[in-house]
């Protein structure tokens, strides 16, 4: 499956797939994950939480190629798209491992995946440096076995989306 995450609307002409999940967490409920860590001993495997964050964690674990649209915030995800994946915890297990040479959690049922993260908006030298060190770092948690960062003024997002996805078609 592929998997395109925005945390703004998507553009309505993107192809349709049965294979292409497209979602726009703009307009969903997402509550913040409280660290309970239910997902792990209450409900393994499903979050506490009962919102629209419970139908997109599943979809993430799927899909052997993601798209993440988001703006930067501070060096981060800007809040739908960082709070999307901090409640995506139940796909992980509180068992932990030797993953590359590092500790990191077991995954439930995770495929690896080919992901490019698409940043758009008014960004600094320090911010894109930031942000890059932080997907180097995930990229281990979230299973990423190839990550590209791109970096696009917004004006230039519907284009770089749409031919990211058309990468999908080959």
């Amino acid at each position: 499956m592929n998997l395109l995450l925005s945390d703004l609307a998507l553009a309505k002409n993107l192809p349709e797939r049965p294979e292409n999940r497209y979602v726009d967490l703009s307009g969903l409920s997402i509550a913040n994950c409280i660290g309970c860590f239910g997902c792990w001993t209450k409900t393994p495997g499903r979050c506490v939480i009962r919102d629209d964050a419970t139908a997109i964690y599943p979809l993430i674990a799927q899909s052997s190629r993601v798209i993440y649209v988001s703006r930067i915030r501070y060096g981060s995800y800007d809040i739908p798209m960082k709070t999307m994946l901090e409640r995506a915890i139940p796909i992980q297990q509180a068992f932990i491992r030797l993953y590359h040479g590092e500790t990191h959690h077991v995954q439930r049922q995770v495929a690896q995946k080919d992901a490019v993260i698409i940043i758009y908006g008014k960004t600094s030298k320090e911010e894109r440096d930031i942000f890059r060190h932080l997907v180097a770092r995930n990229a281990n948690n979230m299973l990423f076995k190839s990550w590209h960062i791109l970096f696009v003024p917004q004006e230039q997002l519907e284009e770089t989306i749409r031919k990211e996805v058309d990468k999908w078609e080959r």
